[in-house]
Parts: C-alpha cells; sequence; structure tokens
C-alpha cells in the first residue's frame, strides 16, 4: 500500500490525441491514484501557437478509457461555465467512470483564453467573488440532478490566503497549490487556521501539491509539511519516468 498518493497532470498542448490518450491509459496501468488535465485554450508553455486539446472533452474520454485511477480537471476555471452546468457535467463524467470523478476548480488567471473566446476578464477580486458564489449553486445543483450526486468530491485550486483558502475550508474535499515546499507548508497552515474559524476538521481536505521534478527526491519533505498527494507534470512526448520515480518513493 503506498504511504502517499502520486498524480500526473496530463498536459493537452504540443501533441495529438492519440499520444494524449496513451498517456493516461499507461499513467494509469502505472497505479497512479489520479489523473489531470488543464482547463485552458492555449499552450500555457512553448510555442504559443501549438496544437491544443480542450479539457472537459477530454475527461469524458479519461472516465471510460480508465479503469482504476481517480481523476478530475487541475482546475476548471469558473468564468467559462455556468456553475449548472459545469456540475451537470462532471456529475455526468462521474456516472461514465463509475464514481472516480472530481470536481476541480479555481478562479481563473491566463487572461489569453478570456481575451480569445470572449469572456470578461475583470479583476482578481472579481473572479474570486465569482467562485464565492458558484460554489453554492454547484453543491444545489449536484444534489437536484437526476441522478444526483450529492458526494461528487470538489477540489479546489489556488493559494490566496484571504479568500481562496476560506473558500477551501468552507467547501472543498480536496486542495490543490504549488511547491517549493516553503510555500506549501505556509499555505498548507494557513489553510489549517481557516478550518478552525470556519469549525471544520482539517481532515476532511485532502492535501494535494504539484512539484517539479527536481524535487521529486524531497518528496518527504512536503509530507511532513502536510502533503497527502504529490502530483508531476506530464508534457509530450509523455514517458512518465518521473512518475515512475516517484512511485518507487510511494511504494518503498
Amino acid at each position: 500500500m503506498a504511504r502517499f498518493k502520486v498524480g500526473v497532470q496530463i498536459r493537452p498542448q504540443h501533441t495529438d490525441i492519440t499520444a494524449l490518450r496513451q498517456a493516461w491509459e499507461r499513467a494509469d496501468a502505472l497505479g497512479v491514484d489520479a489523473i489531470y488535465t488543464w482547463d485552458h485554450f492555449y499552450p500555457l508553455s512553448g510555442d504559443p501557437e501549438g496544437t491544443h486539446f480542450e479539457g472537459s472533452a477530454l475527461l469524458a474520454a479519461m472516465a471510460v478509457t480508465t479503469t482504476q485511477a481517480r481523476f478530475g480537471m487541475l482546475v476548471y476555471c469558473n468564468s467559462y461555465r455556468n456553475p449548472e452546468l459545469l456540475a451537470d457535467m462532471s456529475r455526468t463524467i462521474n456516472q461514465l467512470s463509475g464514481g472516480r470523478h472530481f470536481l476541480g476548480i479555481g478562479a481563473g488567471w491566463f487572461e489569453r483564453d478570456y481575451d480569445e473566446y470572449g469572456y470578461e476578464f475583470g479583476t482578481a477580486p472579481d473572479r474570486l467573488r465569482a467562485l464565492r458564489d458558484a460554489l453554492p449553486r454547484i453543491k444545489s445543483r449536484l444534489a437536484k440532478l437526476k441522478p444526483a450526486d450529492p458526494d461528487l468530491p470538489i477540489m479546489i485550486g489556488g493559494g490566496g490566503e484571504k479568500v481562496t483558502l476560506k473558500l477551501v475550508a468552507q467547501h472543498a474535499d480536496m486542495w490543490n497549490t504549488f511547491g517549493p515546499v516553503e510555500n506549501f507548508k505556509h499555505k498548507n497552515d494557513v489553510l489549517n487556521d481557516w478550518c478552525a474559524k470556519v469549525g471544520r476538521d482539517p481532515k476532511a481536505v485532502e492535501r494535494t501539491v504539484m512539484i517539479q521534478d527536481a524535487e521529486i527526491d524531497n518528496y518527504q519533505a512536503y509530507l511532513d509539511a502536510g502533503a497527502d498527494q504529490i502530483i508531476l507534470g506530464g508534457d509530450f512526448p509523455f514517458e512518465l519516468d518521473n512518475v515512475k520515480a516517484l512511485l518507487a518513493h510511494a511504494r518503498s
């Protein structure tokens, strides 16, 4: 049994559909605990005009071509979809997978996506207020759908200490932020403080962190800082050697 959970984000940039599908299928066969993609419309690194694919359609495909791993978006941009629609999409994907899906969501930040696809970018406080208002609507719709899926786990991504982490304490089953370890530890401590303030058991929120490949051998520091799951990035050609190295630590 793994001493900690291992995740991988299969990034849908600079690749093709066949390679993407093969990558998440290989990750599932390796025994990762979670597989992610992202919710963007253009590459985040490399050639900004490179090939790219939409994430929610990929999650539906993941639902029926994987068999073991949990999976979800790291993370949906709240601005791009009506909250009720997002709840229904996620419920349907969860049904397709037999209950392995989780709904990852955040306030949004990549301005090019907004500009090119006609969304109002606004300000960071605007986007955070929209996320705050969307979360209860998502939960309400999950309970109303037929069939309902009120227990679909919700992940919130982000590290804003005044708003985002409070929302995590109030609403989330999972939370993700990034390294380095000092950053993760600080944000994790702030989240624990918010849990105390809102009366939430901090153990009810799974803590996930995305790290750099160079940090793999430093995994214990993240565990000591409170991480439950460590996530690595996966880019074309998706060799997944980094994932294999982290899995070796998790299984040791």
